[in-house]
């Protein structure tokens, strides 16, 4: 009996590295500062080596997910290398992109006509090892692309997000988590006048192998910030759990 439940706890732990998920003994080294929410996957480790599917169905939902994903990136990008970009109707401008430590040169760009288009050079990216992530519109992705999709992260170790449109289409996907991030009104400090930093509401929808559930992030120049509330009053945060404010 022992000896079947430990072969079973070995072809778990084998599934999840084979799914991008590292084992809780790699430590802080593998987090990439989102706080609770990457306790929400096995291990407490945000998964690289996986597909993140975003939800987007109206354009405040795209902007937002564009926001939360340069702050992704800004840590995926660390060690130099780039990222590609592909769409059909791409609304980011890249400039945007230093506002969250991201350089717009080392993105690649690649607008294209059509959907096909999009998921032929999705794949053929995401096969790149010398990339740290793809990026990906589409108004929809089928079970068949999604699986093509996974197998080859899992083989390149690169991330890949893909921005999917089309909320009526409740396609079946292998992504490893699926998201959806709206924009919440910016504070400013002090109740000061102008413009806050980025505020999401970031809801991890599913999380295979996890823990779903909604968090309120803000992007705070340098970092994610995670803002819980106590009553009415929001308390801000660092991801350590240190009260600032």
């Amino acid at each position: 009996m022992n000896a079947k439940k430990e072969l079973l706890q070995k072809l778990q732990q084998d599934i999840l590295l084979w799914q991008g998920f590292k084992p809780h003994c790699t430590g802080n080294a593998e987090r990439i500062g989102l706080g609770e929410i990457e306790n929400s996957f096995p291990g407490g480790v945000f998964p690289k080596k996986a597909i993140h599917e975003f939800i987007t169905i109206q354009p405040e939902h795209s902007a937002a997910s564009d926001g939360f994903i340069a702050g992704l990136l800004s840590v995926l990008m660390e060690n130099g290398a780039a990222c590609v970009w592909v769409s059909t109707t791409r609304n980011l401008f890249p400039a945007s992109l230093s506002l969250f430590n991201v350089e717009p040169e080392r993105i690649i760009f690649m607008d294209v006509q059509s959907e096909k288009d999009v998921l032929w050079i999705t794949e053929e990216a995401i096969k790149c090892e010398g990339l740290a992530a793809v990026v990906a519109e589409l108004n929809n992705v089928s079970l068949i692309e999604s699986r093509r999709l996974q197998l080859a992260v899992e083989t390149s170790g690169v991330t890949g997000f893909i921005l999917r449109k089309d909320g009526n289409k409740k396609a079946s996907t292998v992504a490893t988590a699926r998201w959806k991030v709206s924009p919440l009104p910016s504070v400013t400090q002090d109740g000061l006048p102008g413009i806050g930093f980025p505020r999401w509401q970031v809801e991890l929808l599913k999380v295979r192998n996890g823990n779903p559930g909604s968090f309120i992030l803000e992007w705070a120049g340098e970092k994610f910030e995670e803002i819980k509330k106590t009553g009415n009053q929001p308390i801000w945060s660092d991801l350590e759990g240190r009260q600032i404010g």
